[in-house]
């Protein structure tokens, strides 16, 4: 039985002031940290395993793409696009970030393209190190004053728990969009990830 199951609610004399509720001395941010490690580590599973899922052959096209839209939705892109954006994300500082090698900041100027595809395996490599990125970040969030720090981004600023969600919310998509690429070339796509329990 987790910490959580048997818990009673407790509401202090004290709530309307403190402006939230108290459940058996744990926090609202602590209370959610264990939902959003399994749903967020769910959502990497699920890239990771859209991307096993993938054949050779539909991971990237023959020959230099037409145009950027055709680049754009060829699997290995939507791939590298989504770690990129996760492993910013994480950072929560768009202004400092910088991705591990091979990669660049390229992906943040508009109409710049990778020089070459990126291998499945490159990519695992760096999804598994924003596994690690999340479970660091993760823990930076235990508090209520973690939870509703300021994250700064190119367009504005999150709090560190809204930023979370966001990037859960944007990995799916793409996640998604990479299974369906798959069931369109006549492949199998992924599976669904219910929760990340070995994350």
């Amino acid at each position: 039985m987790s910490t959580f199951d048997s818990a009673e609610p407790s509401f202090p004399r004290d709530t309307a002031r403190s402006g939230r509720l108290s459940w058996s001395g744990y926090t609202s941010s602590q209370a959610m940290l264990e939902p959003i490690r399994q749903q967020f580590g769910a959502a990497m599973q699920s890239l990771h395993d859209a991307m096993q899922a993938c054949p050779h052959a539909v991971w990237s096209a023959e020959g230099p793409p037409s145009d950027a839209g055709v680049l754009r939705q060829e699997p290995w892109y939507l791939a590298f696009h989504t770690i990129f954006w996760l492993d910013l994300y994480l950072s929560e500082n768009a202004g400092s970030y910088v991705p591990p090698a091979p990669f660049t900041r390229d992906e943040l100027e508009p109409d710049v393209l990778p020089a070459r595809v990126y291998s499945k395996n490159e990519l695992f490599d760096w999804l598994q190190q924003c596994a690690t990125a999340f479970a660091q970040r993760l823990a930076s969030c235990a508090t209520d004053e973690g939870m509703q720090r300021a994250c700064h981004l190119q367009w504005g600023e999150m709090t560190a728990s809204e930023l979370l969600l966001y990037n859960l919310r944007h990995v799916q998509h793409h996640t998604a969009q990479l299974n369906l690429l798959i069931r369109q070339a006549g492949a199998e796509p992924s599976r669904w990830v219910m929760r990340a329990d070995g994350l």
